[in-house]
């Protein structure tokens, strides 16, 4: 009787043992995210709604959800897939463009590998974009809001990409054709192709150097206006305690089409981030926006968007998948371009936000 219970035990463990390995070895991966906030502005606007060229976290003095989204992810040697619909603020400010159903795709992608010894990788669909080192799930980045650089340069992009990662991790490139500037569906009118690139060179685990562009035209043919884009980032991981990113973006347009005269934006941003312990960290921003003609940002004023800003936050990680985060942020402008209580228009505006992001 006791052989028959140790082997019943034995044949137990070894049904749980595979089970458990079986299911290490899905390829399907369901998760989600969803991050709330409450955020005041001290300018405090009638319409409760942040500058126009403020997407993410953009709705003063009520509790809302910036995103939430319930993503599959199917994982293979030589296919991969992923499905993911949103919700939320960011939702509705950056996909606004978009028609109907596809205002709610936060990604749909499909990619093949066309390699057997080499990670040389074709996918197409919607896709992170390609620009930048901030995305829209707040919780991976160093600052609870956005910088003006990533707010104002693609979050998602749809189209295709061949990608190519070298055997030692060390070498990432790509090669994009897209639809356009931050778009899924392209803009009516419109029969070009917009091109881009990404060059992303880790020589080790502490650092990552990046070079990303983007070629094209997000205007209807007959206004055609081509533009020129490259976003360049850093960063260093210091030590256990200290972090470092510094990006730098620049793009020129022409003034009209067929011109050889071209209207030039830039931003630099600087973000430190001090971790003390594992659950406490701090972080500091600077950054500055120059659009004087009004290419991405269109302000009507004399001098355009002039705006240096800086912001300073704590976070606070109360389970390994919950973080608290609250920030202070203050921009200010050259011309007067932010709306107060009054509909009176200011040349600073100070926020102050707290959000709790959960992810599964």
């Amino acid at each position: 009787m006791k052989k028959l219970s140790l082997l019943a035990f034995v044949m137990l463990g070894a049904v749980s043992a595979l089970h458990a390995q079986e299911e290490t070895k899905s390829p399907l991966k369901i998760s989600g995210y969803a991050e709330v906030y409450y955020q005041y502005d001290f300018n405090n606007p009638e319409n409760n709604t942040r500058p126009g060229f403020v997407y993410s976290h953009n709705r003063n003095n009520e509790v809302n959800l910036n995103l939430g989204f319930v993503k599959a992810n199917y994982e293979a040697e030589r296919f991969r897939a992923n499905v993911a619909l949103g919700v939320g603020t960011y939702m509705n400010a950056n996909y606004a463009a978009e028609p109907d159903v596809l205002k709610n795709i936060y990604e749909a992608n499909v990619g093949v590998k066309i390699s057997k010894n080499k990670n040389l990788w074709i996918d197409a669909g919607v896709m992170p974009s390609h620009i930048g080192f901030e995305s829209a799930v707040s919780k991976d980045c160093f600052t609870l809001t956005r910088s003006m650089l990533a707010d104002n340069s693609p979050y998602f992009e749809s189209g295709a990409k061949i990608s190519y990662t070298s055997d030692s991790g060390k070498w990432f490139v790509s090669g994009l054709v897209l639809n356009g500037w931050q778009r899924i569906q392209r803009v009516d009118g419109n029969s070009t192709v917009a091109f881009g690139h990404q060059l992303t060179f880790k020589p080790n685990e502490k650092i990552t150097l990046n070079s990303s562009s983007f070629i094209g035209n997000d205007k209807p043919d007959s206004i055609r206006q081509m533009r020129y884009f490259h976003n360049l980032y850093g960063s260093f991981q210091i030590n256990q305690k200290f972090a470092l990113i510094a990006g730098f973006d620049i793009g020129a347009e022409q003034k009209a089409k067929g011109s050889e005269q071209y209207n030039v934006w830039y931003s630099p941003v600087v973000i430190a981030k001090y971790s003390p312990t594992e659950k406490l960290s701090f972080s500091a921003r600077g950054e500055y926006y120059s659009d004087e003609k009004g290419v991405i940002i269109a302000t009507g004023t004399e001098n355009g968007l002039k705006t240096f800003g800086y912001s300073f936050n704590a976070d606070y990680w109360i389970l390994p998948n919950l973080v608290w985060r609250t920030e202070v942020k203050n921009l200010s402008s050259k011309d007067d371009i932010f709306l107060n209580r009054d509909n009176n228009l200011k040349s600073n505006s100070l926020t102050a936000i707290t959000s709790l992001a959960v992810s599964f």
